[in-house]
């Protein structure tokens, strides 16, 4: 397997998330401090067990300040830092705010959310990306954008979401400014493959997010033929489900969303595994992959 697994802070930064189990994994303190104190924990185990990319982003609550503390107090060689700008984190540090984060992909946005994100991993942000670009949010259109980020000096890319990842993959591509991409790609959701293919061939690192589908893929039960499938390889069925990606030839850095020691030690089992199995039976329609996702509850 020629791609890295990643840490990405999502479940980290903030109390919180769409993750199935989220909450039971941070337990009944979520305070700022007891969330400081776990993001360090596991930035640490991360950073002993060989991981070296780390993935923040403006709206992921404290996620940037966690990291950033991190880094200063560590000081860890030969780390790559990425995060994102576009989304404004609005809930207040409460679970249960509606909307926990709000789009903004203006030029102002863009320069005020980089200032930010130099204040808290100072000289250590190695690609700045947008987050979650669409076609209706107009933003790979947007020239003062476009423009705004390469006087920026700072490396680009660009994270994609939804039906539209394809097209927008292809968009970003084709501006010819930004060296990765983000997208989701997991063994529910693959119609993002041919153009993260693409992608790859053009020579843009490949960051793949969600790759457990936000839980979906994660626990015994969720999904039974992974189960059976991780079960005969000796496995567990994150573990396979990330290592499928990683054995994707177009896939440069595979992101865990971990929010525990112990999880992120299993996802990382997929260095190990072998073989890997199609799974062709878990695909799910693009369509219908999307609208389970936006009806995941947060926590």
């Amino acid at each position: 397997m020629s791609a890295r697994i990643g840490l990405g802070l999502a479940a980290l930064g903030r109390p919180g998330y769409l993750n199935l189990g989220h909450g039971a994994d941070l337990g009944a303190d979520r305070s700022v401090a007891a969330l400081r104190a776990r993001s360090h924990a596991v930035l640490d185990a991360a950073y002993a067990a060989g991981v070296r990319d780390f993935d923040a982003a403006r709206s992921y609550g404290r996620a940037e300040e966690f990291l950033g503390e991190w880094l200063r107090s560590r000081d860890p060689a030969g780390v790559r830092i990425s995060s994102k700008w576009g989304y404004v984190y609005t809930a207040g540090w409460e679970v249960a705010a509606d909307p926990p984060e709000v789009k903004h992909h203006d030029a102002d946005t863009f320069r005020r959310q980089l200032a930010e994100s130099r204040e808290l991993l100072g000289d250590r942000l190695d690609l700045y990306q947008i987050h979650s670009a669409t076609p209706d949010s107009g933003v790979l259109e947007n020239d003062a954008v476009l423009s705004a980020m390469v006087e920026a000096g700072v490396p680009l890319g660009v994270s994609v979401s939804g039906v539209s990842q394809e097209e927008t993959l292809d968009r970003a591509r084709e501006l010819g400014i930004f060296s990765a991409v983000q997208a989701t790609w997991n063994l529910h959701e693959r119609s993002a493959e041919p153009a993260l293919e693409r992608a790859a061939a053009a020579g843009l690192t490949v960051y793949v997010k969600e790759g457990l589908a936000n839980g979906r893929l994660a626990t015994v039960g969720r999904a039974p033929a992974l189960d059976a499938a991780a079960a005969e390889l000796g496995t567990t069925p994150d573990a396979l489900a990330l290592a499928a990606i990683l054995t994707r030839p177009w896939a440069g850095v595979v992101l865990s969303g971990a929010a525990t020691i112990d999880t992120l030690g299993s996802n990382l089992r997929a260095l190990e595994v072998g073989e890997v199995p199609d799974l062709a039976e878990l695909r799910e329609d693009g369509g219908e992959y999307w609208a389970r996702r936006s009806a995941l509850p947060w926590n």
